[in-house]
């Protein structure tokens, strides 16, 4: 393993920041003239449980401190986590963990060479948790260990940025909200439109721009080639399989079953609906104003293609909400493979993602979490209405608030986020026991149907275990 070593602040790009308020609520946002990419997503790390260790301290005394960030899972979008903090002023990349030491050693040499400054490197989480000095983790890694590395991370006194989905399953969604709370961590979530268009999008709605509301529709339509069979092979050298496995069940090594494949295999992923989806389903949430749904329904398969994958790449899933006594409806919809455009959403090299609103004075097309705008249509007549764009950062929003610690700040906090991430889940129970599903928010439980419940928690291999009391 990689020796560990600390080092002192570097200097960062600075970038302006500006501020704005949406739904009542303050929110400090930082933008650069550097918009964001974003690839497919998310990825490895070590894991386990990090016991004892102190706090940095519990604010951070001025904006000027520098804020000392450590980045787990450094394949595809952990560059982009990478990438952000170093543009964001008095931020340092104190860290950098994975458990590929060729993908772990190729971004430390990158920090370094940037930088002047050679990051730790860890391929084991918990023992960068040890390091009192780092503030916060920013994690990257497959959905299996979102919520046990951020429970860890909290339990250690960091402060955590989680990609989404933030569980891998229902139980987990609890428990992760559960940790944030008693360990008083700013946790914020990756669905960064929340710090960009999607605050715009929610005041006109609420202002009543297109009526009222009553439906939301969210659409996943990307090019996903098959991933054909891969052979069960040795572990390649340098990979901790392990620490990748985490909470997951033991299964020989495949290359399917690792980079960025991981999604389409429920041991590790959720599907294209809690990747991609996630932004989406979370925007179409909040657009409509609602919480926890009452019915779900979802249909699908894996269509057209014959390889190992085993989550579907086509899904057709329906939510009821009940809004005080007030119902409304959403649709989502996974398509992998050639399909037509809907609602003007035409992005180059993702086909169709977004949600489109319908009220009773018109329709809102919103675009995804790259492209950031949105655009309108009133009356029956569909003449184009109010338009904007935003592609906001959620890293820099982030950051403000480990500083501030006000977290009404915070755009995309983990309550949040947890909420959105069980309509993943249930949509996939629905779709995996073949029938809908009766939710009861109060009790947390599928009305009646035994079956269901069992699957809002998998079996953890030891000792990578979500515990029941965080």
């Amino acid at each position: 393993m990689p020796a560990t070593r600390a080092f002192p602040a570097a200097a960062i790009i600075a970038a302006p920041v500006s501020y704005s308020i949406e739904s009542g609520r303050h929110c400090a946002v930082a933008f650069s003239e550097h918009t964001l990419h974003t690839m497919n997503r998310r990825y490895f790390l070590g894991s386990a449980m990090a016991a004892g260790a102190a706090l940095r301290s519990s604010a951070l005394a001025s904006a000027n401190d520098t804020v000392r960030v450590a980045c787990v899972g450094m394949h595809d979008r952990g560059l982009d986590h990478l990438e952000a903090y170093n543009r964001l002023p008095n931020v340092e990349v104190a860290a950098i963990c994975d458990i590929d030491e060729a993908v772990l050693n190729a971004q430390v040499a990158a920090v370094e060479k940037a930088k002047g400054k050679r990051p730790a490197a860890f391929t084991d989480l918990r023992k960068l948790l040890e390091v009192k000095s780092i503030d916060a983790i920013s994690i990257a890694t497959p959905n299996h260990h979102h919520t046990l590395q951020t429970i860890w991370a909290c339990q250690a006194g960091k402060d955590v940025y989680v990609e989404k989905p933030c569980s891998h399953d229902m139980f987990e969604a609890r428990q992760i909200v559960a940790a944030a709370q008693k360990y008083d961590r700013i946790v914020a979530h990756g669905t960064q439109q929340r710090a960009g268009i999607g605050r715009e999008v929610v005041k006109q709605l609420r202002d009543g721009l297109i009526g009222d509301l009553y439906m939301a529709r969210g659409m996943c339509y990307k090019w996903r080639d098959t991933i054909g069979h891969k052979p069960q092979e040795p572990v390649p050298a340098g990979v901790h399989y392990d620490l990748w496995l985490g909470p997951a069940p033991e299964h020989a090594f495949t290359r399917n079953r690792f980079h960025y494949n991981w999604h389409w295999f429920w041991d590790y992923g959720n599907g294209d609906l809690g990747n991609q989806g996630s932004h989406q389903v979370d925007m179409a949430r909040w657009g409509l104003g609602v919480k926890y749904p009452t019915k779900v329904s979802a249909i699908g398969g894996h269509f057209m293609f014959d390889d190992d994958q085993e989550t579907p790449n086509t899904l057709s899933a329906n939510f009821e909400f009940n809004d005080s006594g007030t119902k409304k409806m959403m649709t989502f919809e996974v398509r992998h493979w050639i399909t037509n455009h809907e609602a003007g959403i035409d992005e180059p090299g993702r086909q169709n993602v977004g949600v489109v609103f319908y009220g009773s004075k018109g329709y809102m097309a919103v675009w995804s979490e790259d492209s950031g705008k949105f655009q309108t249509w009133l009356g029956r007549e569909q003449t184009t209405g109010p338009s904007g764009t935003d592609v906001g950062n959620n890293f820099a929003n982030f950051i403000e608030v480990v500083r501030s610690r006000k977290r009404a700040e915070l755009c995309a906090p983990i309550e949040e986020g947890a909420i959105s991430t069980t309509l993943v889940h249930l949509a996939n129970i629905s779709y995996r026991l073949g029938r809908s599903l009766q939710f009861d928010a109060a009790s947390y439980s599928c009305v009646g149907d035994e079956e269901a419940n069992r699957m809002f928690r998998r079996d953890y291999r030891k000792p990578f275990v979500v515990p029941d009391k965080v």
